[in-house]
């Protein structure tokens, strides 16, 4: 699609600050004794941070979630798996709503929290990409994954599916549906609805590291519908093997983080994604397009992850910061409002210290 008339220029960038009013939220709600005897079903901590807002209040996404109770000392017990008392599932929400927060799991056979879309089989697991509102629920790609070694790294995309979420009925998926995979694209990086379509981005991840950026396109609001895919030469295809990879200045290599945002602001789409030429980066980026499907110009660091590496507020070079992306829901005009996740590459870090896996926000002021 063109893009609309507007300036020539993206908008600047004015000004960057920590969002320390959600910060804390999430800090506080980690912090208060959950529901059960021990508080077994409570979010005390998750990564990929996406949201959509539904008719029963905010619906905040994770992927890995540790529930239980967080210590008075801010450590917390070691997971289940690990011989401690602290459930851990693959993916969780949490509903946000003026009644205040509360966690959605799933839960197994014997009544324990479970994911919210359990794995199809051994050693195989479902995390959570992208949501958005649809027929008065919403509805949530996951990507499916296996481990492929001992490591906290040593894991393997195996494809996309779709869950749809009825009204109130946020903890059971109403059906799961597989998606295209047949490319080697994890799809739903994020979900813009524009129009009479729904824009799907999809990460191709590449063995030197990094991701190149698709772009796919449905009728309406329905994932399941068919989907056409964005061809090298600016067309559309219903063949995913035809999907070509997103551009840079031009015409030069994108390389994106796994997951991302790309919103529409005024006539100019912003992509908000981490430095992903250099491993483990803690730099959130910034780059404008007139169009979803770009070319997309320079990207420029925004914000700086404080929390990581040796230097961070942690003093561990272990911590890192990763797969910043908007909530346009919650920001004002002009302004971006951006989530990124915090953990370790040692496991025992995040036992020993809760609060270092939990979301972080910050926000970006525009003008022009």
């Amino acid at each position: 699609a063109p893009a609309a008339p507007g300036t020539a220029s993206p908008p600047r960038v004015l000004g960057v600050h920590a969002d320390r009013e959600l910060d804390e939220a999430f800090a506080r709600y980690a912090g208060r004794p959950g529901s059960g005897p021990v508080g077994t079903g409570h979010w005390t901590g998750g990564d990929s941070t996406y949201s959509v807002p539904t008719p029963a209040g905010e619906l905040w996404i994770f992927s890995d979630t540790f529930l239980g109770t967080v210590r008075p000392d801010g450590s917390r017990s070691p997971a289940v798996a690990d011989g401690g008392t602290t459930p851990f599932v693959n993916n969780s929400f949490v509903l946000w709503n003026r009644h205040g927060p509360r966690t959605v799991t799933g839960r197994d056979q014997a009544g324990r929290p479970a994911s919210v879309v359990a794995g199809p089989g051994h050693g195989e697991w479902y995390w959570a990409r992208a949501g958005v509102p649809y027929g008065g629920g919403f509805s949530v790609v996951y990507a499916r994954y296996a481990r492929t070694g001992a490591g906290p790294l040593d894991v393997a995309w195996r494809g996309n599916a779709l869950a749809r979420f009825g009204p109130g009925r946020p903890g059971r998926p109403r059906s799961l549906t597989p998606l295209p995979s047949s490319a080697g694209i994890a799809w739903g990086a994020w979900l813009e609805r524009r129009g009479e379509h729904t824009h799907v981005y999809g990460t191709e991840r590449l063995a030197s590291g990094g991701n190149r950026l698709h772009l796919a396109r449905v009728e309406g609001a329905d994932l399941r519908r068919p989907w056409r895919y964005r061809t090298a030469g600016g067309g559309w295809s219903a063949d995913e093997a035809r999907s070509a990879p997103l551009t840079g200045p031009g015409g030069a290599a994108l390389l994106t983080s796994d997951e991302l945002s790309v919103v529409r602001h005024g006539s100019w789409y912003a992509l908000v994604t981490q430095r992903a030429d250099l491993p483990f980066s803690a730099e959130t980026r910034l780059a404008w397009s007139r169009s979803p499907g770009g070319p997309f110009g320079p990207a420029r660091t925004v914000y700086t992850a404080p929390e990581a590496g040796p230097s961070g507020t942690y003093r561990n070079r272990n911590v890192i910061a990763y797969n910043p992306h908007e909530h346009p829901e919650l920001g004002r005009a002009g302004e971006l409002v951006v989530s990124y996740n915090v953990n370790s590459l040692e496991p025992g870090d995040v036992v020993r210290r809760a609060g270092i896996y939990r979301p972080r926000f910050f926000r970006v002021v525009l003008g022009g």
